[in-house]
């Protein structure tokens, strides 16, 4: 049996992790100091498009991306750029924003809504084609 739920463990990263509001995020698109990073799974990116310019970033190699001494380390996330992570609905984001951030990496902050409030207000996006 768990100890903890989702909503628990959501409320958590809330409570810790800086959130901005989809229309904070979009002032800071073309922002060279902001990279968005988008943690949605491939499949969801093929299939709803993108932020133009985001960095793709699944949520499941997240952690070893932003390590430096990981095998699989990612130059982008030793930048020392803020970070602004977002999935389809804010709340992978959250998640991923509080480990980051108990990493070490700073700043992070994830926006609310996710991708899909993103698409509703029509802000800019891209299609992602399979390679």
């Amino acid at each position: 049996m768990i100890t903890k739920g989702i909503k628990e463990l959501c409320a958590e990263a809330e409570a810790v992790v800086e959130t901005w509001t989809v229309d904070e995020a979009r002032g800071h698109l073309e922002d060279e100091d902001v990279v968005f990073v988008d943690i949605r799974d491939i499949r969801e990116l093929w299939r709803e498009g993108a932020i133009p310019g985001a960095v793709h970033a699944p949520r499941g190699m997240l952690e070893f991306w932003v390590d430096p001494e990981s095998p699989y380390a990612r130059d982008v996330f030793q930048s020392g750029k803020r970070f602004m992570f977002f999935c389809a609905g804010g709340l992978r984001s959250a998640l991923a924003a509080k480990s980051v951030q108990e990493m070490g990496l700073s700043p992070v902050c994830h926006m609310a809504g996710g991708y899909s409030a993103w698409k509703k207000i029509d802000y800019p996006t891209e299609a992602k084609e399979k390679k």
